[in-house]
């Protein structure tokens, strides 16, 4: 890309600065200009940029896409519900021109932390792989927390783009499939724990009996 130059009235304008005060900065060199083959002073725009904490095209990131889709059962994979909703997500990004890099598909809950796919897509976040996040749904993400993950997300100047405000009754019903496995896990976990405290209690039991037959 070829440079802009800018005059030294154009680059004090720019800088809120007068004249004057451009090329004592050029003079002492905190400020240097280039020089025109008739010796005007020439600032780059760039420079100009730079020194007011702009950032440069040049600079910033190639754009890189990341499009996550998601659902939550394998009979729903199965029914090509995940291959349909690929197609749209795609679609989307072709429509936009976007630079599609990575593709990343996972079949489960959107409580569970532990998907391999949205894994990856931490680390593609992280380590500044990837410029935007793509999904259908903010559900398709994750069932709760979005701001969590749009915060988090941002901080590492990566964006995320939800092609649908609303979700569709498919996902309401997931949402209720979701919600029936939180509460089945949580009631064999209170269960477990009832278990463990009445083997605990027999075992103490058995333990004192001994004791209360010799006094």
């Amino acid at each position: 890309m070829e440079e802009i130059l800018l005059t030294t009235s154009e680059a004090a304008k720019r800088l809120s600065v007068s004249e004057w005060t451009l090329r004592s900065w050029d003079s002492k060199g905190k400020f240097p200009a280039l020089r025109t083959k008739g010796g005007h002073r020439r600032y780059k725009e760039s420079d100009i940029n730079t020194l007011m904490g702009i950032p440069n095209i040049a600079d910033k990131r190639p754009e890189s896409v990341a499009a996550y889709i998601r659902v939550s059962s394998h009979d729903q994979k199965a029914k090509g519900d995940l291959d349909r909703q690929k197609a749209r997500v795609l679609e989307h990004c072709i429509n936009q021109k976007y630079k599609v890099e990575h593709v990343l598909e996972d079949v489960g809950s959107g409580m569970s932390d532990t998907r391999p796919r949205l894994k990856k897509l931490f680390k593609l976040v992280t380590t500044h792989s990837i410029t935007k996040v793509v999904v259908e749904h903010k559900d398709r993400l994750c069932r709760f927390g979005f701001g969590v993950y749009k915060t988090f997300f941002e901080s590492h100047d990566v964006l995320i783009e939800c092609i649908a405000e609303k979700a569709s009754k498919s996902y309401e019903e997931e949402l209720v499939e979701d919600l029936m496995s939180i509460m089945s896990s949580f009631s064999a976990k209170m269960y477990g724990k009832r278990a463990a405290g009445r083997r605990k209690e027999n075992h103490l039991t058995l333990v004192k009996t001994p004791g209360a037959e010799n006094t």
